[in-house]
């Protein structure tokens, strides 16, 4: 069983950046695939980025170039730094993890508002 704390997430201009933290309690995340998604109002939710425990990662089209996920085993923790914001951006931010693919546990997600 594996908890999980979303934080970082707030309001920023167009073009601001912002970190996004996932710690993790119960199991380390090097264990499990870890995953951020989106979700936006009346849209689906959207895997944004993922990074599996070989350490390999991917993005959505949408994100490439601009979002990085990140491990720090040591603590436990994932992120997600997100530069070049846009107001498509907003979103609900939710981690997720998973055995072999992100998406067995889920936090409760923090909100990102990209705005001026």
């Amino acid at each position: 069983q594996v908890q999980l704390v979303e934080s970082g997430g707030g309001l920023v201009q167009p073009g601001g950046s912002l970190r996004l933290s996932c710690a993790a309690s119960g199991s380390s995340v090097s264990s499990y695939a870890m995953g951020w998604y989106r979700q936006a109002p009346g849209k689906q939710r959207e895997l944004v980025a993922r990074i599996i425990t070989g350490g390999r990662t991917s993005y959505a089209d949408s994100v490439k170039g601009r979002f990085t996920i990140s491990r720090d085993n040591a603590k436990s923790t994932v992120f997600l730094q997100m530069n070049s914001l846009k107001p498509e951006d907003t979103a609900v931010y939710l981690c997720s993890a998973g055995r072999v693919s992100p998406g067995d546990y889920w936090g409760q997600g923090t909100q990102v508002t990209v705005s001026s």
